[in-house]
């Protein structure tokens, strides 16, 4: 059973079709891969999965519910988190209180336990405090959780977006070019982390990269688009062979 299902998803904008009648099906615990060339539809798509476009037409099911006119904070309560691929990041706060931050959408404790101190917001806050130094600790940047989010390399900066996406411990995970200005050995940690958060959290990860080698290294299945369609979808060994993604993408000469 897919844990995300789309059925014929189109999106216009004024007139332009930046997606046009995509199918797809994300197996549950599966790294699926989204992959095509620039302006092919891929940030739209995970728009449109975040809830920040509504489809134009189209189904879109998370978890079997139909989430296709729901608000981007209503799908992220579902379970579904995201980082972006220009990193959003409050520079001018710890490591540790850019997770923490992240998490304070979701708190049970109101208002007024807050302003009176009461033992429910201390315990949530407590969890919290602890919730966030394991996830910072899993990634790899404990050492440096009181740093300035500014002072971390871009590498690091980008391992700190996705444990703010954890933090809220979605059952799905989507990774918008997360190795974007990652040099080679960053990018083998960083496929390393994302089998571990996989296999560790039991999550469901769909995937936006340009780089080759890491979706064809760590992806079980890859979708291909181009012009807003989708051209191909299949294993990495299938879609590496593909003519119709060689052409398109890959390079005819490849």
């Amino acid at each position: 059973m897919p844990v995300l299902e789309l059925r014929g998803i189109s999106q216009e904008f004024g007139g332009l079709r930046a997606l046009d009648g995509i199918d797809l099906q994300v197996p549950r615990h599966a790294i699926f891969g989204i992959i095509g060339p620039n302006g092919a539809g891929k940030t739209t798509l995970f728009n449109v999965i975040t809830g920040i476009y509504p489809p134009t037409e189209g189904q879109l099911l998370f978890q079997q519910q139909p989430i296709a006119s729901w608000s981007s904070h209503k799908v992220a309560r579902l379970g579904v988190g995201r980082t972006f691929q220009n990193i959003r990041l409050f520079n001018r706060l710890s490591v540790l209180d850019n997770v923490k931050v992240a998490a304070n959408w979701n708190r049970s404790a109101g208002f007024w336990a807050s302003i009176l101190g009461l033992p429910s917001y201390s315990r949530e806050q407590k969890h919290c405090q602890e919730k966030a130094e394991a996830l910072i600790d899993m990634l790899g940047l404990y050492d440096k959780r009181m740093e300035y989010a500014q002072s971390l390399s871009y590498g690091e900066q980008r391992r700190l977006e996705i444990a703010r996406a954890l933090i809220a411990e979605p059952s799905l995970l989507l990774l918008d070019e997360p190795a974007a200005g990652m040099n080679s050995s960053e990018k083998i940690e960083l496929m390393d982390l994302i089998w571990k958060i996989r296999d560790d959290m039991q999550l469901t990860i769909l995937l936006v990269e340009h780089d080759m080698h890491l979706v064809m290294s760590i992806c079980e299945q890859i979708a291909v688009l181009d012009y807003g369609r989708k051209i191909a979808e299949g294993r990495p060994e299938q879609i590496k062979s593909d003519p119709r993604v060689i052409q398109s993408y890959l390079g005819v000469e490849a």
